[in-house]
Order: structure tokens, then C-alpha cells, then sequence
């Protein structure tokens, strides 16, 4: 079958930026405005009333806010009303100083680019509660991180909520109609397009991950040996789109070939040429892309204005489609080369791209849905993978201990099995404890499309209203620190916490607690796979050394985590690397390491 579906994501070579558009539908509203105050006076005149001519410049200047002002009044009454009907209440709303809330606007883009994830929305939670209304510039934005309400929105009423004509404008400059910026038919289409690839056989099959993470090592004792430390997330970044494009594409970008940077104060680099130059850009290119778009919800509905002149995802899109439009092309060339109704055959050394094919030859939404798999393939797990190496590093204990587990159940030089993985507890509460503490997508935010209500947090509150057409953003990561959820130690490192009594009190009552993968129908399709990639990389780290120490003096000083830190509440307080999200989480800077080889590594 082959379908040519539509997609409504922005071209990257678009003439229209996304501020003119915006200015475009702006002078619309403001000319219908205009042209209804025109058509009173001339009514008025008809009916033989004389108005004086400032009578009507006044009306012409003023209607436009008189009518933005009514139409602000007009809602509000028509909310309460409802919520009422239903027996529910309103958000509480945040009431900032300025007009709009564009101080808290301000603040929290402030904080998102200068502050500790979270930062700004944790102190409105200590104050106004686990769910509020953010209402910037008017327009509402409902706040939450109530395990109730998330798993409404995820799993229980998972119709009513959807990504929405506002996220997927947002974001369509990058993730198009992939399968995260998609709802509806466009989303069932993605799903089931992509679902049959991650099959059991599929993702517990090792070698590219072997191959990948031997190299790695390689160059990081190299490096070790030479006397400088690594930057362990540059690092996995390589190793997981190495790793990511070989199984999606079957054309790896090769960028560990690229070699490892030295550390700020070493002068010295390597020139790039030909295919390292190549993975490099390209890494950097899509690195940048996710960090613009992530940037642009929290300017909320006016982020267009900064934008007018050029849109800004533009030049790094450019880039990674100049990586991969020609694969592109050639998996679409061989798909049609083959005799009309002839399927290729499905085995182990077929790629998400060769799958994809048999059911697309669209090159819009395969770039789409394979763009959009890479950033879940890769971004989250390289993520994971560095705060990992962080925690053991501040933890020697928890090293020491998960290293007598890998040298128990596989030893000191095989390769992991799929079975070796699934009876490796303690790696995975290892995993499991780094991804509560740092989710590798701190917040996320869906779209109501009918009138309906959020669970109660108390017997003694009302279910919260949520309007239709309204935005609704959840937070993950303050959620999995929440010590009402997880106990006073909720800011403490220690993977035990899945394995003991803690489990039982308060993980398995709620579920909804742990969500790292998200939930409901749009669970991640690559759980399992990221877990065997996770847990693959770390057995062979541990099979080949002993110990970690953090080397934060080789990066550059502007990206250590600020000395007012030391005066914060929390972990923030005691931090010695700084989280930074884009679309996902990673550390400013990198994080800088040494390992010592163990004995009986090879």
C-alpha cells in the first residue's frame, strides 16, 4: 500500500516566516474591526445622526481593544458559567504585576535559559498548589503535575486531549506531522506505521550496539591514556546516533569518527574533513533545532513576533535535510525499483527506513516520522546515559555495586545478553532511579478539544474546569521529585527505592507516579529498545572500568552550574553539573570525565 498522505509541516524553504504569518492574520482581525466601526458610522448617518469626525477616530483607535477587552469579559463569564454546570471550579490563576503576566512570562523564559530545570514553575507550585493557571498574555495555559489529572489527560480521556493546532504549529518547522506533532487519522497512521518495526527479535538485536560502544570505548581510554579527560555526553551523543541512524537508515553518520573534543583550556583540535565534518554539522544542526523550538512555547502565543524576519529553524534544517534527503531518496529509488506489488523481505538487517517504505513513498512524511524517532532514539537516551555516569560518579557506592552485578551475571568480557539484561535488577532500578530524578522529557503539554474536568486533588476541592481548545502542560520531572509521592527522601539518588517496601507504599498504589516513558496509547513504542540500548552501554562501561571522577575544570567556566546554586533548596543546592532542557534534558556544557581501566578489562 502505498499512501501519500498530506502533511502541514512548515517547508524549511518557506518564504512566509512564521512573525509574518502571524502579522498576516493579525491586520485580518484588526481590519474587520476597522471596517465594522466604518459601517456603524455610515448607518449612523443614514439614520440621519450626525456624529463629529473625532467621534469616529476615537471609535476606529479604540475598537480593537474594546474589542479584545470584551472579548476577555465575555469568556470569562461564559467559563465560570460552565465550570459551574459542571460542578467543577477554575484553575487558580497566577496574578502577576505587569499587564498580560508578562512578568511571569519573563521569568520563566529566564529561568528556562539561565535557571535549574523547573526553576519558576516549582516556587508557583509551593504556593498556588500541583495545578494552576499560568494565563500569559490572555490566553489560558493550566499547569499541572497531579499523577490524577496526568493520567486524564494520557490515558483515561485521551480523546479529549491532543497535541493541538497550537503545539503542532509550534513545532511542524521540525517534527512536521511525525508522530509526536500529530493527532487523529495523522497519528494512527504514524503509529501503526512504525509499531511493527519494534518487535521483541528486533530490539534485543545487539550487534550495532556492540560495534558502537566498542568504538567508543576505544576512544575514550585513547583519550584517558593521552592524559586528558572525556566529555562523556559529546561522547553518547555520538554513540547514540551512530547507533540511531544505522538502525533507522542504514546509512550511519559515523560520528565517532569525528574524534573527541579536548577540554576548553587545551589548545588543540582536530581538523574535520569529509564525512566528520559532515556528522558534525549535522549533530549540531539538529541539536540547535530542538533547542529553538523548545524555546518558543514559553514566549507563549506571541512567539511568532520573534520571528518575522527570517524563521529560525530555517539554517539548522537546512542542514539536517541536506543529511537526510539524499537516504531519503535512495530508500524511495529502491522501494520502486522492485517489481510492482513485490515486497522486500523483512528480517534483521532491515532498517526503520526499508520498513517504512512498504507502506509510504512520501518523502514529506517519512523525513517526518524518521526525524522524529531519532530525536526519542537519540536525544533522550544519550541524555539518560550521561546523568547515569553522573549519579555513579557522586555515588561510588551505587558504582561499586551495580559493577558486582555485571561481573556476577555476565562477567568481565562477554558480550550482554537480552537475557542477561532482563535478570540485571539493580541496573535497572539504576536506570529507572536516574530517569525519576531527571526525566528525559521534563514537560510536555497537550490540548483539550471539548469542555471537561481534571480529578479533584482532595474530597474537599472540586474537579478543575478545563475549557475546550485550551493548553494544558505537565511536568514530569517536578512530578517524579514530588516528596508527598515518593517520600522525604524524594531528592536523593537511590535506585533501591525500586527494589524494597518503598516500591510497594508508593509506586505500585499509583502507577502514574513514574512516567518517563509517557503513558496511555501514546506510550513510548521505544521503551524496551531504549532500555536494551541503556543498560548495553553501561554493562560494557563497567566491564571496562572501575571507577569515575568529574573533571569540571576542562569546561568553560560559563557553563558551570552559578555559585548562588549553593543557596537553593534541594539537590539544586548540591548540583555539580548543569541540566538543561531543549525538548529533552542534557547537561550545559558536557560532562567531563575520567575512568580508571579495570584489571581484568582487555
Amino acid at each position: 500500500m502505498n499512501l501519500n498522505l498530506p502533511s502541514s509541516s512548515l517547508a524549511a524553504g518557506s518564504m512566509i516566516t512564521p512573525g509574518v504569518s502571524f502579522l498576516g492574520r493579525t491586520v485580518v482581525l484588526a481590519g474587520s474591526l476597522y471596517l465594522g466601526t466604518v459601517h456603524l458610522a455610515r448607518f449612523a448617518t443614514k439614520s440621519g445622526i450626525s456624529l463629529p469626525p473625532w467621534i469616529l477616530l476615537l471609535g476606529v483607535t479604540s475598537s480593537i481593544p474594546i474589542g479584545f477587552a470584551l472579548r476577555i469579559l465575555y469568556i470569562g463569564i461564559v467559563r465560570r458559567r460552565q465550570a459551574a454546570r459542571m460542578g467543577a471550579r477554575l484553575a487558580s490563576p497566577l496574578k502577576g504585576k505587569r499587564f498580560g503576566n508578562i512578568d511571569i512570562m519573563l521569568k520563566l523564559v529566564d529561568r528556562f535559559n539561565n535557571g535549574y530545570p523547573g526553576d519558576g514553575l516549582a516556587e508557583f507550585v509551593a504556593e498556588f498548589g500541583t495545578c494552576f493557571n499560568i494565563h500569559v498574555m490572555f490566553e489560558d495555559l493550566i499547569f499541572t503535575v497531579e499523577p490524577s489529572h496526568i493520567k486524564t489527560i494520557l490515558a483515561s480521556d485521551f480523546e479529549n486531549y491532543v497535541k493541538g493546532d497550537k503545539f503542532r504549529h509550534t513545532m511542524s518547522s521540525v517534527l512536521g506531522t511525525g508522530v509526536f506533532n500529530s493527532d487523529g487519522e495523522m497519528w494512527k497512521f504514524h503509529r501503526s506505521m512504525t509499531r511493527p518495526f519494534f518487535s521483541h527479535d528486533r530490539i534485543s538485536h545487539f550487534n550495532t550496539f556492540d560495534r558502537h560502544a566498542e568504538n567508543a570505548i576505544t576512544q575514550m581510554k585513547a583519550r584517558f591514556s593521552a592524559g586528558y579527560p572525556v566529555d562523556f555526553q559529546d561522547l553518547m551523543s555520538r554513540f547514540t546516533l551512530d547507533s540511531a541512524t544505522e538502525f533507522l537508515f542504514g546509512h550511519c553518520v559515523h560520528s565517532l569518527s569525528a574524534g573527541l573534543p579536548y577540554p576548553h583550556n587545551v589548545a588543540m583540535t582536530d581538523a574535520l574533513t569529509g564525512k566528520a565534518k559532515i556528522a558534525e554539522d549535522f549533530a549540531q544542526a539538529f541539536a540547535d533545532a530542538q533547542t529553538l523550538i523548545a524555546q518558543r512555547p514559553r514566549k507563549g502565543w506571541v512567539w511568532p513576533l520573534f520571528e518575522i524576519f527570517k524563521d529560525n529553524t530555517a539554517a539548522p534544517m537546512r542542514i539536517v535535510n541536506s543529511f537526510i534527503d539524499p537516504i531519503l531518496k535512495e530508500a524511495i529509488a529502491k522501494k520502486r525499483s522492485h517489481a510492482s506489488g513485490e515486497k522486500n523481505v523483512d528480517n534483521d538487517d532491515t532498517t526503520l527506513l526499508d520498513h517504512l517504505v512498504q507502506t509510504t513513498t512520501d518523502p514529506v512524511v517519512l523525513k517526518d516520522e524518521i526525524l522524529n524517532i531519532m530525536i526519542a532514539g537519540r536525544d533522550t537516551t544519550a541524555g539518560t546515559l550521561t546523568v547515569a555516569l553522573y549519579l555513579l560518579s557522586t555515588h561510588p557506592h551505587v558504582m561499586t555495586r551495580l559493577r558486582e552485578e555485571v561481573m556476577t551475571k555476565v562477567g568481565p568480557t562477554d558480550r550482554p545478553t537480552y537475557d542477561n539484561i532482563r535478570d540485571m535488577k539493580y541496573l535497572r532500578a539504576v536506570i529507572n532511579e536516574t530517569m525519576r530524578l531527571f526525566s528525559p522529557v521534563p514537560l510536555n503539554v497537550r490540548e483539550s478539544v471539548n469542555a471537561s474536568t481534571l480529578p479533584a486533588t482532595s474530597h474537599l476541592d472540586k474537579p478543575i474546569y478545563v475549557p475546550p481548545k485550551t493548553s494544558i502542560a505537565y511536568s514530569v520531572f517536578l512530578m517524579h521529585r514530588r516528596k508527598d509521592l515518593w517520600g522525604p527522601d524524594a531528592d536523593e539518588f537511590d535506585p533501591d527505592r525500586f527494589l524494597d517496601e518503598r516500591l510497594q507504599k508508593y509506586l505500585t498504589p499509583k502507577p502514574f507516579i513514574f512516567l518517563p516513558f509517557n503513558a496511555g496509547p501514546r506510550i513510548c513504542l521505544g521503551q524496551q529498545f531504549a532500555y536494551n540500548e541503556m543498560s548495553f552501554m553501561l554493562i560494557r562501561l563497567l566491564q571496562s572500568f572501575s571507577s569515575i571522577t568529574l573533571h569540571p575544570e576542562a569546561q568553560h567556566p560559563d557553563t558551570l552550574p552559578p555559585a548562588d546554586w549553593a543557596q537553593a533548596e534541594g539537590r539544586k543546592s548540591r548540583e555539580q553539573f548543569w541540566p538543561k532542557v531543549h525538548l529533552t534534558i542534557y547537561a550545559h556544557g558536557g560532562l567531563w570525565i575520567r575512568m580508571t581501566e579495570a584489571e581484568n578489562a582487555d
